[in-house]
Protein backbone atom coordinates (compact mmCIF):
# COMPACT_ATOMS: atom_id res chain seq x y z
CA UNK A 1 0.00 0.00 0.00
CA UNK A 2 2.82 2.40 0.84
CA UNK A 3 4.62 1.54 -2.38
CA UNK A 4 1.44 2.20 -4.39
CA UNK A 5 1.17 5.56 -2.66
CA UNK A 6 4.69 6.46 -3.81
CA UNK A 7 6.65 5.74 -0.63
CA UNK A 8 10.34 5.11 -1.24
CA UNK A 9 12.22 2.65 0.88
CA UNK A 10 15.58 3.77 2.33
CA UNK A 11 18.82 2.60 0.82
CA UNK A 12 20.75 0.61 3.38
CA UNK A 13 23.95 -1.40 3.45
CA UNK A 14 23.54 -5.17 3.75
CA UNK A 15 26.16 -7.50 5.22
CA UNK A 16 26.03 -11.29 5.00
CA UNK A 17 28.15 -12.67 7.86
CA UNK A 18 29.08 -16.34 7.69
CA UNK A 19 30.05 -16.88 11.34
CA UNK A 20 29.30 -15.76 14.88
CA UNK A 21 32.66 -13.98 14.94
CA UNK A 22 31.76 -11.93 11.86
CA UNK A 23 28.43 -10.94 13.45
CA UNK A 24 30.24 -9.92 16.64
CA UNK A 25 32.68 -7.75 14.67
CA UNK A 26 29.83 -5.99 12.88
CA UNK A 27 28.10 -5.30 16.20
CA UNK A 28 31.31 -3.73 17.51
CA UNK A 29 31.43 -1.38 14.51
CA UNK A 30 29.28 1.17 16.34
CA UNK A 31 26.59 1.24 13.67
CA UNK A 32 22.91 0.52 14.20
CA UNK A 33 22.35 -3.11 13.23
CA UNK A 34 19.09 -4.68 12.02
CA UNK A 35 19.09 -8.51 11.82
CA UNK A 36 16.97 -9.96 9.02
CA UNK A 37 15.57 -13.45 8.58
CA UNK A 38 13.33 -14.56 5.74
CA UNK A 39 11.39 -11.29 5.59
CA UNK A 40 8.08 -13.14 6.00
CA UNK A 41 6.81 -11.13 8.98
CA UNK A 42 3.50 -9.32 8.50
CA UNK A 43 3.68 -6.67 11.25
CA UNK A 44 6.50 -4.46 10.00
CA UNK A 45 9.10 -5.55 12.54
CA UNK A 46 11.91 -4.70 10.10
CA UNK A 47 12.20 -0.95 9.57
CA UNK A 48 15.79 -0.02 8.71
CA UNK A 49 16.56 3.68 8.42
CA UNK A 50 19.17 5.35 6.20
CA UNK A 51 22.62 4.53 7.52
CA UNK A 52 21.56 1.32 9.25
CA UNK A 53 23.40 -1.93 8.60
CA UNK A 54 21.09 -4.85 7.78
CA UNK A 55 22.42 -8.30 8.67
CA UNK A 56 21.35 -10.95 6.18
CA UNK A 57 21.79 -14.07 8.32
CA UNK A 58 21.18 -16.52 5.47
CA UNK A 59 24.78 -17.77 5.53
CA UNK A 60 24.35 -19.06 9.11
CA UNK A 61 22.94 -22.28 7.71
CA UNK A 62 24.62 -25.12 9.60
CA UNK A 63 22.39 -28.00 10.76
CA UNK A 64 23.38 -30.76 13.20
CA UNK A 65 20.80 -33.47 13.90
CA UNK A 66 21.14 -35.50 17.11
CA UNK A 67 18.84 -38.49 16.58
CA UNK A 68 19.69 -40.20 19.86
CA UNK A 69 18.62 -37.20 21.97
CA UNK A 70 15.97 -35.85 19.56
CA UNK A 71 17.63 -32.46 19.20
CA UNK A 72 18.62 -30.31 16.24
CA UNK A 73 21.09 -27.43 16.28
CA UNK A 74 20.24 -25.04 13.46
CA UNK A 75 21.76 -21.74 12.38
CA UNK A 76 19.59 -18.63 12.32
CA UNK A 77 19.60 -18.55 8.52
CA UNK A 78 18.31 -22.10 8.00
CA UNK A 79 15.09 -22.12 5.98
CA UNK A 80 12.16 -23.57 7.93
CA UNK A 81 10.91 -25.86 5.16
CA UNK A 82 14.42 -27.08 4.32
CA UNK A 83 14.98 -27.94 7.98
CA UNK A 84 11.74 -29.92 8.10
CA UNK A 85 12.69 -31.84 4.94
CA UNK A 86 16.11 -32.71 6.34
CA UNK A 87 14.51 -33.95 9.54
CA UNK A 88 11.93 -35.95 7.57
CA UNK A 89 14.75 -37.77 5.78
CA UNK A 90 15.76 -39.12 9.21
CA UNK A 91 12.19 -40.00 10.18
CA UNK A 92 11.94 -36.90 12.39
CA UNK A 93 9.89 -33.70 12.49
CA UNK A 94 10.15 -30.34 14.21
CA UNK A 95 6.36 -30.20 14.20
CA UNK A 96 6.41 -26.44 13.60
CA UNK A 97 4.32 -25.47 10.57
CA UNK A 98 3.37 -21.80 10.25
CA UNK A 99 1.66 -21.16 6.91
CA UNK A 100 4.72 -19.10 5.94
CA UNK A 101 7.12 -22.02 6.57
CA UNK A 102 8.55 -22.11 3.01
CA UNK A 103 9.96 -18.57 3.42
CA UNK A 104 10.85 -18.54 7.13
CA UNK A 105 14.21 -18.85 8.86
CA UNK A 106 15.00 -20.37 12.24
CA UNK A 107 16.13 -17.00 13.58
CA UNK A 108 12.93 -15.36 12.44
CA UNK A 109 10.75 -18.07 13.96
CA UNK A 110 12.44 -17.53 17.32
CA UNK A 111 12.52 -13.73 17.14
CA UNK A 112 8.80 -13.44 16.39
CA UNK A 113 7.73 -16.12 18.91
CA UNK A 114 6.15 -18.12 16.12
CA UNK A 115 3.40 -20.71 16.38
CA UNK A 116 2.50 -23.37 13.83
CA UNK A 117 -0.52 -25.27 12.57
CA UNK A 118 0.28 -28.28 14.80
CA UNK A 119 0.78 -26.27 17.99
CA UNK A 120 -2.06 -28.03 19.81
CA UNK A 121 0.14 -31.14 19.81
CA UNK A 122 3.73 -29.89 19.60
CA UNK A 123 3.51 -26.45 21.21
CA UNK A 124 4.85 -23.19 19.81
CA UNK A 125 8.46 -22.24 19.12
CA UNK A 126 9.19 -21.40 22.77
CA UNK A 127 8.10 -24.93 23.74
CA UNK A 128 10.53 -26.42 21.22
CA UNK A 129 13.41 -24.15 22.17
CA UNK A 130 16.07 -25.80 24.35
CA UNK A 131 18.80 -23.17 23.96
CA UNK A 132 20.01 -20.20 21.93
CA UNK A 133 23.31 -18.73 20.89
CA UNK A 134 22.98 -14.95 20.77
CA UNK A 135 25.32 -12.08 19.92
CA UNK A 136 24.75 -9.15 22.26
CA UNK A 137 24.94 -5.46 21.38
CA UNK A 138 28.62 -5.16 22.41
CA UNK A 139 29.65 -8.18 20.35
CA UNK A 140 29.90 -10.66 23.22
CA UNK A 141 28.38 -14.10 22.70
CA UNK A 142 25.98 -16.03 24.92
CA UNK A 143 26.31 -19.69 23.96
CA UNK A 144 23.42 -22.15 23.91
CA UNK A 145 22.96 -24.29 27.02
CA UNK A 146 21.29 -27.50 25.87
CA UNK A 147 19.77 -29.41 28.79
CA UNK A 148 16.45 -31.30 29.05
CA UNK A 149 15.62 -28.85 31.85
CA UNK A 150 17.57 -26.73 34.31
CA UNK A 151 16.80 -24.83 37.51
CA UNK A 152 20.14 -23.00 37.39
CA UNK A 153 18.50 -19.61 37.15
CA UNK A 154 15.61 -18.41 34.97
CA UNK A 155 15.50 -19.39 31.27
CA UNK A 156 17.16 -16.23 30.00
CA UNK A 157 17.23 -17.45 26.40
CA UNK A 158 13.46 -17.00 26.31
CA UNK A 159 13.96 -13.23 26.56
CA UNK A 160 14.93 -13.38 22.89
CA UNK A 161 11.87 -15.40 21.79
CA UNK A 162 9.58 -12.61 20.63
CA UNK A 163 12.05 -9.74 21.09
CA UNK A 164 12.13 -9.13 17.30
CA UNK A 165 15.86 -8.40 17.24
CA UNK A 166 15.74 -5.68 19.90
CA UNK A 167 17.90 -7.41 22.54
CA UNK A 168 20.52 -9.19 20.45
CA UNK A 169 21.10 -11.18 17.29
CA UNK A 170 19.95 -14.81 17.33
CA UNK A 171 22.72 -16.91 15.77
CA UNK A 172 21.70 -20.50 16.45
CA UNK A 173 18.90 -22.45 18.10
CA UNK A 174 18.84 -25.86 19.74
CA UNK A 175 15.37 -27.30 19.22
CA UNK A 176 13.45 -30.38 20.32
CA UNK A 177 12.39 -32.70 17.51
CA UNK A 178 10.10 -35.73 17.45
CA UNK A 179 9.84 -38.95 15.55
CA UNK A 180 7.30 -38.77 12.73
CA UNK A 181 4.03 -40.41 13.78
CA UNK A 182 3.16 -43.91 12.67
CA UNK A 183 -0.38 -42.84 11.82
CA UNK A 184 -2.28 -39.61 11.12
CA UNK A 185 -6.08 -39.65 11.01
CA UNK A 186 -7.82 -36.53 9.71
CA UNK A 187 -11.54 -35.79 9.37
CA UNK A 188 -13.97 -32.93 8.84
CA UNK A 189 -17.36 -32.03 10.32
CA UNK A 190 -20.01 -29.39 9.73
CA UNK A 191 -21.41 -27.63 12.81
CA UNK A 192 -24.42 -25.35 13.12
CA UNK A 193 -22.50 -22.28 14.26
CA UNK A 194 -19.46 -20.79 15.95
CA UNK A 195 -20.73 -21.35 19.50
CA UNK A 196 -21.23 -25.08 18.92
CA UNK A 197 -17.82 -25.32 17.27
CA UNK A 198 -16.01 -23.50 20.08
CA UNK A 199 -17.72 -25.81 22.55
CA UNK A 200 -16.33 -28.82 20.68
CA UNK A 201 -12.81 -27.34 20.62
CA UNK A 202 -12.92 -26.60 24.33
CA UNK A 203 -14.19 -30.09 25.14
CA UNK A 204 -11.43 -31.71 23.10
CA UNK A 205 -8.67 -29.75 24.79
CA UNK A 206 -10.09 -29.97 28.30
CA UNK A 207 -10.38 -33.75 27.97
CA UNK A 208 -6.59 -33.76 27.52
CA UNK A 209 -6.57 -34.83 23.89
CA UNK A 210 -3.49 -33.82 21.91
CA UNK A 211 -4.84 -33.28 18.40
CA UNK A 212 -2.31 -32.75 15.64
CA UNK A 213 -4.60 -30.17 14.04
CA UNK A 214 -7.79 -28.59 15.36
CA UNK A 215 -9.30 -25.77 13.27
CA UNK A 216 -12.79 -24.27 13.24
CA UNK A 217 -13.91 -21.91 10.45
CA UNK A 218 -16.72 -19.41 10.83
CA UNK A 219 -19.52 -19.48 8.20
CA UNK A 220 -17.83 -16.96 5.89
CA UNK A 221 -14.45 -18.71 6.03
CA UNK A 222 -16.10 -22.14 5.71
CA UNK A 223 -17.53 -21.06 2.35
CA UNK A 224 -13.95 -20.54 1.13
CA UNK A 225 -12.93 -23.99 2.39
CA UNK A 226 -15.58 -25.91 0.44
CA UNK A 227 -18.72 -26.87 2.41
CA UNK A 228 -21.77 -24.62 2.11
CA UNK A 229 -23.59 -23.66 5.29
CA UNK A 230 -22.53 -23.89 8.92
CA UNK A 231 -19.01 -24.00 10.30
CA UNK A 232 -16.31 -26.39 9.13
CA UNK A 233 -14.26 -28.22 11.75
CA UNK A 234 -11.04 -29.90 10.56
CA UNK A 235 -9.17 -32.11 13.02
CA UNK A 236 -6.47 -34.76 13.01
CA UNK A 237 -4.90 -37.08 15.54
CA UNK A 238 -1.46 -38.69 15.35
CA UNK A 239 0.92 -41.12 17.02
CA UNK A 240 1.15 -44.89 17.25
CA UNK A 241 -1.83 -46.21 15.29
CA UNK A 242 -3.70 -47.42 18.36
CA UNK A 243 -3.31 -44.01 20.04
CA UNK A 244 -4.29 -42.06 16.91
CA UNK A 245 -7.36 -44.23 16.41
CA UNK A 246 -8.39 -43.94 20.06
CA UNK A 247 -8.09 -40.14 20.05
CA UNK A 248 -9.89 -39.94 16.68
CA UNK A 249 -12.78 -41.91 18.19
CA UNK A 250 -13.00 -39.49 21.13
CA UNK A 251 -12.91 -36.50 18.76
CA UNK A 252 -15.73 -38.02 16.72
CA UNK A 253 -17.72 -38.55 19.92
CA UNK A 254 -17.19 -34.90 20.92
CA UNK A 255 -18.21 -33.68 17.46
CA UNK A 256 -21.35 -35.82 17.53
CA UNK A 257 -22.21 -34.45 20.95
CA UNK A 258 -22.03 -30.93 19.47
CA UNK A 259 -24.48 -31.93 16.73
CA UNK A 260 -21.84 -32.07 13.99
CA UNK A 261 -22.39 -33.69 10.60
CA UNK A 262 -19.46 -35.96 9.61
CA UNK A 263 -17.85 -35.02 6.28
CA UNK A 264 -15.22 -37.74 6.10
CA UNK A 265 -11.59 -37.34 5.08
CA UNK A 266 -12.06 -34.90 2.17
CA UNK A 267 -11.91 -31.65 4.23
CA UNK A 268 -8.72 -32.81 5.94
CA UNK A 269 -7.07 -33.81 2.67
CA UNK A 270 -8.04 -30.52 1.04
CA UNK A 271 -6.63 -28.54 3.95
CA UNK A 272 -3.41 -30.58 3.89
CA UNK A 273 -2.97 -29.93 0.16
CA UNK A 274 -3.39 -26.16 0.57
CA UNK A 275 -1.86 -25.45 3.99
CA UNK A 276 0.96 -23.29 2.55
CA UNK A 277 -0.94 -21.66 -0.32
CA UNK A 278 -1.21 -18.10 1.04
CA UNK A 279 2.09 -16.89 -0.39
CA UNK A 280 3.57 -13.40 -0.49
CA UNK A 281 3.19 -13.42 -4.28
CA UNK A 282 -0.57 -14.01 -4.02
CA UNK A 283 -0.90 -11.23 -1.45
CA UNK A 284 1.02 -8.79 -3.67
CA UNK A 285 -1.23 -9.75 -6.59
CA UNK A 286 -4.34 -8.94 -4.53
CA UNK A 287 -2.84 -5.63 -3.39
CA UNK A 288 -1.79 -4.52 -6.88
CA UNK A 289 -4.97 -2.51 -7.74
CA UNK A 290 -5.16 1.03 -6.41
CA UNK A 291 -7.16 1.28 -3.19
CA UNK A 292 -7.01 -2.44 -2.31
CA UNK A 293 -6.10 -3.52 1.23
CA UNK A 294 -5.79 -6.86 3.00
CA UNK A 295 -4.37 -8.12 6.29
CA UNK A 296 -4.74 -10.62 9.10
CA UNK A 297 -5.18 -10.06 12.84
CA UNK A 298 -4.69 -12.96 15.26
CA UNK A 299 -5.96 -12.50 18.80
CA UNK A 300 -6.29 -15.00 21.64
CA UNK A 301 -8.54 -15.20 24.67
CA UNK A 302 -9.95 -17.62 27.22
CA UNK A 303 -12.93 -19.71 26.16
CA UNK A 304 -15.53 -17.66 28.01
CA UNK A 305 -14.37 -14.44 26.32
CA UNK A 306 -14.10 -15.80 22.77
CA UNK A 307 -17.74 -15.68 21.53
CA UNK A 308 -18.23 -11.98 22.35
CA UNK A 309 -14.71 -11.11 21.17
CA UNK A 310 -15.36 -12.84 17.85
CA UNK A 311 -18.71 -11.15 17.27
CA UNK A 312 -17.49 -7.65 18.10
CA UNK A 313 -14.25 -7.84 16.11
CA UNK A 314 -15.99 -9.46 13.14
CA UNK A 315 -18.66 -6.75 13.09
CA UNK A 316 -16.06 -4.00 13.33
CA UNK A 317 -13.89 -5.41 10.53
CA UNK A 318 -16.93 -5.95 8.30
CA UNK A 319 -17.89 -2.30 8.77
CA UNK A 320 -14.35 -1.00 8.26
CA UNK A 321 -13.25 -3.26 5.41
CA UNK A 322 -16.00 -5.44 3.96
CA UNK A 323 -14.80 -9.01 3.53
CA UNK A 324 -14.15 -10.58 6.94
CA UNK A 325 -13.23 -14.20 7.66
CA UNK A 326 -12.25 -15.92 10.89
CA UNK A 327 -10.95 -19.29 11.93
CA UNK A 328 -10.09 -20.60 15.39
CA UNK A 329 -6.92 -22.63 15.96
CA UNK A 330 -3.93 -23.01 18.32
CA UNK A 331 -6.21 -24.42 21.00
CA UNK A 332 -5.34 -24.88 24.67
CA UNK A 333 -7.30 -26.08 27.66
CA UNK A 334 -7.79 -22.41 28.57
CA UNK A 335 -8.72 -20.87 25.21
CA UNK A 336 -7.55 -20.46 21.62
CA UNK A 337 -6.56 -18.06 18.85
CA UNK A 338 -9.14 -16.19 16.76
CA UNK A 339 -7.51 -15.48 13.39
CA UNK A 340 -9.25 -12.79 11.33
CA UNK A 341 -8.66 -11.98 7.68
CA UNK A 342 -10.06 -8.71 6.33
CA UNK A 343 -9.97 -7.18 2.87
CA UNK A 344 -11.54 -4.29 1.02
CA UNK A 345 -11.09 -1.59 -1.56
CA UNK A 346 -11.38 2.18 -1.50
CA UNK A 347 -11.64 4.86 -4.20
CA UNK A 348 -8.11 6.15 -3.58
CA UNK A 349 -4.98 5.47 -1.55
CA UNK A 350 -5.80 7.91 1.24
CA UNK A 351 -9.18 6.27 1.78
CA UNK A 352 -7.58 2.81 1.71
CA UNK A 353 -5.03 3.80 4.35
CA UNK A 354 -7.80 5.28 6.51
CA UNK A 355 -9.98 2.15 6.28
CA UNK A 356 -7.00 -0.11 6.95
CA UNK A 357 -5.99 1.93 9.98
CA UNK A 358 -9.53 1.94 11.32
CA UNK A 359 -9.74 -1.84 10.99
CA UNK A 360 -6.61 -2.24 13.11
CA UNK A 361 -7.54 0.45 15.64
CA UNK A 362 -10.91 -1.05 16.42
CA UNK A 363 -9.68 -4.64 16.61
CA UNK A 364 -6.88 -3.72 19.00
CA UNK A 365 -9.12 -1.66 21.27
CA UNK A 366 -11.79 -4.37 21.36
CA UNK A 367 -9.16 -6.98 22.25
CA UNK A 368 -7.77 -4.88 25.09
CA UNK A 369 -11.23 -4.06 26.44
CA UNK A 370 -12.27 -7.71 26.41
CA UNK A 371 -9.09 -9.00 28.04
CA UNK A 372 -7.68 -10.71 24.95
CA UNK A 373 -4.06 -10.53 23.85
CA UNK A 374 -3.45 -8.31 20.83
CA UNK A 375 -1.11 -10.88 19.24
CA UNK A 376 -1.09 -14.66 19.45
CA UNK A 377 1.83 -15.40 17.10
CA UNK A 378 2.54 -12.66 14.53
CA UNK A 379 4.43 -10.44 16.95
CA UNK A 380 4.28 -6.67 17.45
CA UNK A 381 6.29 -4.79 14.83
CA UNK A 382 5.15 -1.32 13.81
CA UNK A 383 1.50 -2.17 13.27
CA UNK A 384 0.81 -3.08 16.92
CA UNK A 385 3.28 -0.64 18.48
CA UNK A 386 0.59 1.91 19.51
CA UNK A 387 -1.10 -0.69 21.75
CA UNK A 388 1.75 -2.79 23.15
CA UNK A 389 2.23 -0.64 26.26
CA UNK A 390 -1.44 -1.06 27.18
CA UNK A 391 -1.14 -4.82 26.60
CA UNK A 392 1.89 -5.20 28.87
CA UNK A 393 0.68 -2.93 31.66
CA UNK A 394 3.16 -2.95 34.54
CA UNK A 395 5.41 -5.34 32.60
CA UNK A 396 6.21 -2.46 30.22
CA UNK A 397 8.60 -1.11 32.88
CA UNK A 398 10.28 -4.51 33.09
CA UNK A 399 10.62 -4.63 29.30
CA UNK A 400 12.12 -1.13 29.02
CA UNK A 401 14.68 -1.87 31.75
CA UNK A 402 15.72 -5.14 30.13
CA UNK A 403 16.06 -3.43 26.78
CA UNK A 404 18.04 -0.53 28.25
CA UNK A 405 20.41 -2.98 29.95
CA UNK A 406 21.03 -5.10 26.85
CA UNK A 407 21.01 -2.31 24.25
CA UNK A 408 22.15 0.88 26.02
CA UNK A 409 23.15 2.59 22.74
CA UNK A 410 19.85 1.78 20.98
CA UNK A 411 21.96 0.06 18.34
CA UNK A 412 19.57 -2.82 17.58
CA UNK A 413 16.21 -3.12 15.84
Amino acid sequence: MRARAGARFPEVEVARPASAEEVAALLRSGRRVIPMGGGSGVCGALAPAPGDLVLDLGALDRVEIDEANLLVRAGAGVNGMDLERRLNERGLTLGHFPSSLPVTTVGGLVSTRSSGQESSRHGSIEDLLVGLTVALEDGTLAEARAHPRTAAGPPLHLLFAGAEGTLGVVLEAVLRVRRRPEAVIGRGWRLAGVDAGLGALREAMQRDLRPLVLRLYDPADSAFQGPDGGCLLVAATAGPRAVAEAEAAVLAEIAAGAGAEPLGEAPWERWLDHRFDLSADRLREFLAPEGAFLDTIELAAVWTALPALYEEVRSHLAAAAGLTLCHFSHAYAQGCCAYFTFAGSAPDEAAAQAAYGEAWRGAMEIALRRGATISHHHGVGQVREPWIRAELGGWWNVWTRVRRALDPRDALN
